[in-house]
């Protein structure tokens, strides 16, 4: 937080803050985005004289104007709206203010940017030069479970050992707000799983007699969190991408989750069916990546449709013809 907050401010923002948790079941790191970006706010106003729970909406257009002006991208203060959106909405909602006013604010223009793409050799490169040995077992079934079942990062690193024994032909995850979702995972993938749980032991951390410890974890770490961490994943992508003779800046573990979503809609995936694996809450969100399939329905289109060759000639009535 920058700065200390006003005790009715703090109170508001607190009681904002426990209701992400109790109602949304929103994870820490969200909270901690949310109470970032009113803390940033707060402290706009506090060196104006203002207070976060009584900003009006002036102090809102004042503080995107600010944004604007000190180079933040449209998406982040695009952001940083929405969060102030939703505190005021919340303390309206509870009777603490009479109005909402960010309501009346409009969202700063922005264009969305298209996913990074992978081509499907690029995939298979990547798969290929990940190698053998227990580092290559492990590093392969990260890869293809990735891109195999669209997981973000932090679901990936985060599997429980469970989530692979259930049922090696579906995964079952839990995603943002705690929601679960089953994803289908193909042979390529399955294969990469039995053969990094024959290897995972080598990966156990050990006590002081040298026995190796449990781990609920999928992919166990000696670290703090007992599991892989999303940095020590992305380093190991980097490099791999460097082996495979990818660009390293134009990979990252979201884009194999791009690559994901992008593939299986080319080869006919209806929509519906992707958002439900990404986890997507809106169907908006997963339609960025129909750009991928425009050049193969256009094809599609091109080669089927009635009038893509000129419009059909009307048959002539004859004298057979029923009325």
């Amino acid at each position: 937080m920058a700065g200390p907050l006003d005790p009715e401010s703090a109170r508001d923002l607190d009681s904002f803050l426990e209701m992400l948790a109790a109602e949304r079941n929103a994870a820490a790191n969200t909270r901690e985005a949310y109470a970032r970006d009113l803390g940033d706010f707060a402290a706009f106003l506090r060196r104006r004289g203002g207070r976060l729970a009584s900003a009006d909406s002036a102090a809102i257009r004042g503080y995107l104007a600010h944004l604007a002006k000190a180079g933040m991208a449209t998406r982040t203060a695009a952001r940083r709206l929405s969060a102030l959106r939703q505190f005021y909405r919340f303390l309206a909602a509870e009777g603490r203010r009479g109005d909402d006013p960010a309501a009346i604010i409009d969202s700063p223009r922005q264009g969305r940017p298209l996913p990074k793409l992978l081509s499907e050799d690029e995939v298979a490169r990547l798969i290929a030069a990940a190698g053998t040995g227990e580092d290559g077992q492990r590093l392969s079934a990260l890869v293809e479970l990735l891109y195999g079942a669209g997981l973000r990062v932090s679901e990936l690193v985060g599997l429980p050992l469970a989530a692979v024994l259930r049922d090696d032909r579906v995964l079952v995850v839990r995603g943002k707000g705690g929601k679960e979702r089953m994803i289908p995972i193909g042979q390529p993938a399955r294969a990469a799983i039995a053969a990094w749980l024959a290897a995972r032991p080598a990966f156990l951390a050990r006590d002081a007699e040298g026995q190796r410890l449990p781990s609920p974890w999928l992919f166990p770490s000696r670290g703090a969190s007992g599991h892989l961490t999303r940095q020590s994943f992305g380093q190991l992508l980097k490099q791999l991408a460097a082996l495979a003779g990818i660009a390293p800046d134009r990979l990252s573990p979201h884009v194999l989750r791009h690559a994901f979503a992008s593939h299986l809609l080319d080869h006919g995936a209806d929509l519906r069916s992707v958002q439900t694996m990404l986890g997507h809450a809106d169907i908006a969100t997963t339609q960025i990546y129909t750009h991928v399939a425009g050049e193969r329905l256009r094809r599609l289109v091109g080669e089927h449709h009635p009038l893509a060759k000129g419009r059909p000639r009307r048959r002539r009535s004859g004298p057979d013809d029923g009325a």
